[in-house]
């Protein structure tokens, strides 16, 4: 390979290793093209580029990439598999995973997630997951459900003072309770009887 290409293609892993928040890595090995390019047809689908890599080549991309968690699984014969940004890594990692299964030859490494490397065994508990469709409505629903139970205790106090006051207004009612402003005009009632004792007292005091 000549230097310009060698430099190209350092150019394009580094572009490509950038814009990748997750990256698998698995050793190629044994696979035939057809079968190589039936992965690679899968993981297009599910968002995802594969490329059959130069390790010393991607190992200078990942340097100027800043991907340096990546240097460790380049071991081998390596291939990576770039998730892009609306990439489903779940699907990814489960068309990995199958084909390993069924090739009997793909064998994962691992590969590196939001800058965290994952192991093999890690990218096949990520495949076992839901897929992202059934994933967002799952999470979806664990929000939606704790903001419906929030809701009802913040509205539960309010509903039961409400009840509260009504009951204690039919309570006062039923007894016949005068309420605070009739007992306020009821106070002068004294006051009346005193002035007729005195006037009572007044005409036995004339009539003597």
């Amino acid at each position: 390979m000549q230097k310009e290409d060698k430099e190209r293609v350092i150019d394009e892993l580094t572009e490509k290793l950038r814009n990748s928040d997750t990256m698998i890595v698995a050793d190629y090995r044994g696979l035939t093209m057809p079968q190589i390019d039936a992965l690679r047809g899968k993981l297009l689908e599910s968002g995802a580029k594969f490329s059959v890599v130069k390790n010393t080549l991607t190992r200078r991309a990942a340097e100027a990439a800043g991907a340096d968690a990546l240097l460790a699984l380049l071991e081998g014969p390596s291939a990576i598999a770039f998730v892009e940004t609306d990439g489903d890594a779940v699907a990814v990692a489960k068309a990995l995973a199958d084909s390993a299964r069924d090739t009997k030859i793909l064998e994962i490494r691992g590969g590196v997630m939001q800058g965290r490397v994952i192991s093999g065994s890690d990218v096949e508990e990520l495949a076992k997951l839901p897929p992202l469709d059934v994933l967002r409505g799952q999470v979806i629903g664990a929000i939606i459900a704790p903001l419906s139970s929030l809701i009802g205790l913040v509205n539960a106090p309010l509903q039961n003072l409400y009840g509260l006051i009504d009951a204690r207004i039919e309570q006062l009612e039923a007894t016949g309770e005068a309420p605070a402003a009739e007992a306020v005009s009821d106070t002068p009632e004294p006051a009346a009887e005193e002035e007729t004792t005195e006037t009572q007292e007044e005409e036995t005091d004339g009539s003597s």
